[in-house]
């Protein structure tokens, strides 16, 4: 039987989902919870109605939920841990950590939306998964650093700055070297300027004698 669903299921589809289930499963489970409705050729109109109604409700919920989709994208967590060897941590990371990290930073998440099979228990960067809204794909960065030391995230940001600073420094050098290159532009045709003045100068008084003895 096809049926449209009125609720998002696990392995079996979201909600708005036009789909085919064995009749037994839809008349004894799905339908007496009321988490679908069977499509029957009477109810169409009504069918379209409610998918058109769920989309609109299901934008709605995606723009709110948004923001914080984004924040959490953008999220770069840090924990400190003391080791033993082979970069093993002592105690863990859990999600109980990354919730109670986040709640700092004012995002606030279920502990099981968090999708973190197994403590975390070595040094390292992570990529967690975070269930927020549907299919969204949203995943905080974690960085668990040996006590003492700075995380590499920090070392890079230094890295890149003095990178940076270095290019800024090298470009104002060519900057002032053209400067300068230009300024003894500018002196030689100057210089030029003056001795072919003064040739010219030199020149008349000749030029002038000579239209005498002509005369």
């Amino acid at each position: 039987m096809r049926v449209i669903l009125k609720e998002n299921i696990e392995n079996l589809g979201k909600k708005g989902d036009v789909i085919e289930v064995a009749r037994g499963y839809g008349r004894n489970y799905l339908l007496p919870k009321k988490l679908a409705i069977e499509v029957t050729p009477s109810n169409m109109k009504m069918i379209e109605m409610e998918q058109q109604a769920l989309k609109r409700r299901f934008e709605q919920e995606k723009a709110s939920h948004q923001e914080i989709i984004e924040k959490i994208n953008e999220t770069r967590l840090t924990f400190f841990r003391k080791t033993a060897e082979k970069d093993v941590i002592f105690g863990s990371v859990s999600s109980a950590d990354i919730k109670e990290a986040l709640e700092k930073l004012g995002i606030e998440v279920d502990k099981k939306k968090i999708v973190l099979e197994e403590p975390i228990k070595r040094l390292g960067n992570y990529s967690v998964p975070i269930k927020i809204y549907h299919e969204e794909p949203t995943e905080v960065k974690i960085e668990v650093v040996k006590e003492g030391e700075k995380p590499a995230a920090e070392a890079e940001e230094k890295k890149e700055t003095a990178s940076e600073e270095k290019t800024k420094e090298s470009k104002q050098e060519e900057t002032k070297e053209e400067e300068v290159k230009a300024e003894a532009e500018k002196a030689k045709k100057e210089m030029e300027g003056e001795e072919l003045v003064k040739e010219e100068e030199e020149e008349r008084p000749e030029s002038k004698k000579a239209k005498e003895e002509k005369d």
